[in-house]
């Protein structure tokens, strides 16, 4: 594939029963994004999210890579000749898919199975849950590169996940984090030997036979209580949810199958 690779040719989806499988496909580039590649990502993620029938997406890359990042290769993110609000609509761009694969309603798992750095580590910290591959890697590389490691949602999402120390020695260093170093610290669930998808979509199995309110609101409301100004605040929150779990069908499924010793079976959501 050459740089002229088209757009469409730069990613795959695929939905495969009511998960769908999101695959970068630059591999000769260890899927870095093109400017061209993330609008059509912020499109597709904004089909995956008006879809009913997918329940769970699993990101991942083709070849050996996860992510590397903006590819500065062929594109420059400093901007060059460029005027400060074109150079800020591309910041924004890239910084703004992180945020919509985090406000996703729907469970998101990254199936990391090489080099995740700069913008691919944030895609990666934006999903719920990372599996990986031992082959693995991981990095802001934003400081490497003469710029803050303070890009696209890492200095919120990082020390929400490992903790502010882990997260100040990843940023500041810029130091590439093993496997085994990413399981110890929690930054991935666990590392994978062999198809880290087919893991992270049987892994979403366990996610999706539960009710498709009871999992959205769950990943909302954790979303919401890790910033909650204390644990009442929380608490409020949590009340409320359950209130309104208790008013749907997705519920008196549950408890039915539950007494039934059966299977759910779920509307969409």
């Amino acid at each position: 594939m050459s740089e002229s690779q088209p757009v469409q040719d730069q990613y795959n989806l695929e939905i495969r029963g009511d998960a769908a499988v999101l695959t970068l496909n630059r591999p000769e580039r260890l899927n870095a994004l093109t400017w061209e590649l993330m609008r059509e990502l912020h499109d597709r993620l904004d089909e995956i999210r008006e879809d009913s029938s997918i329940r769970l997406l699993v990101l991942t890359g083709a070849g050996r890579g996860f992510c590397s990042g903006l590819d500065i290769m062929r594109d420059n993110p400093l901007g060059g000749e460029d005027s400060v609000l074109q150079v800020l609509e591309r910041q924004e761009l890239v910084a703004n898919l992180a945020v919509k694969v985090r406000k996703l309603p729907i469970p998101v798992i990254a199936a990391v199975n090489g080099p995740a750095t700069g913008a691919g580590f944030a895609l990666s910290l934006a999903s719920d849950i990372r599996l990986c591959t031992p082959e693995a890697k991981f990095s802001a590389a934003f400081v490497r590169i003469g710029i803050s490691a303070c890009d696209v949602g890492v200095s919120y999402l990082l020390p929400r996940i490992v903790g502010h120390g882990a997260a100040s020695e990843i940023m500041l260093t810029g130091n590439l984090v093993d496997a085994g170093w990413a399981e110890r610290i929690g930054l991935v669930s666990r590392v994978v030997d062999g198809d880290v998808v087919e893991a992270a979509l049987e892994f979403g199995r366990d996610i999706t036979r539960n009710s498709p309110f009871g999992v959205r609101m769950t990943k909302e409301v954790l979303a919401m209580s890790v910033d909650a100004p204390s644990m009442e605040a929380a608490v409020e929150m949590e009340n409320r949810t359950q209130v309104l779990c208790t008013r749907t069908e997705d519920m008196a499924e549950a408890v039915a199958a539950f007494k039934e010793k059966r299977e759910a079976e779920f509307g969409y959501r």
